[in-house]
């Protein structure tokens, strides 16, 4: 949510003239990450949850090459660079370590289920 929110305060800076382009497709990205994370989480179906949480990954590492591209248009300075590399980082070993954490849960479950 933090880093949805960073989105939210960098892209309301960007040129008008990219509000249906760059700024929005980068905020929608980074929305995706925390909504597919309760989503799946919700639908209380490891599987489902898993695949939401894979899905969190991929907006991970679009909002990743947005904020490259803003920085390429000179959109974000180094600085703003900086700070988003550290949240996507941080984001982005967390998705990881809970995505791991899923799908080792969803092995030890099908461990322990009796066969017929």
């Amino acid at each position: 949510m933090n880093l949805v929110e960073a989105i939210y305060h960098a892209t309301a800076k960007f040129p008008p003239s990219e509000l249906y382009g760059l700024t929005s497709q980068l905020r929608r990205a980074a929305v995706s990450i925390p909504a597919n994370i309760a989503e799946g989480y919700c639908r209380r179906n490891t599987k489902v949850y898993a695949n939401h949480v894979s899905i969190a990954l991929g907006s991970h590492g679009e909002v990743e090459t947005l904020i490259e591209l803003a920085c390429r248009l000179g959109f974000l300075n180094a600085k703003a660079r900086e700070a988003f590399d550290l949240r996507t980082d941080s984001v982005g070993k967390l998705l990881s370590g809970l995505f791991r954490s899923i799908e080792e849960r969803s092995v030890d479950t099908k461990k322990n289920t009796p066969s017929n």
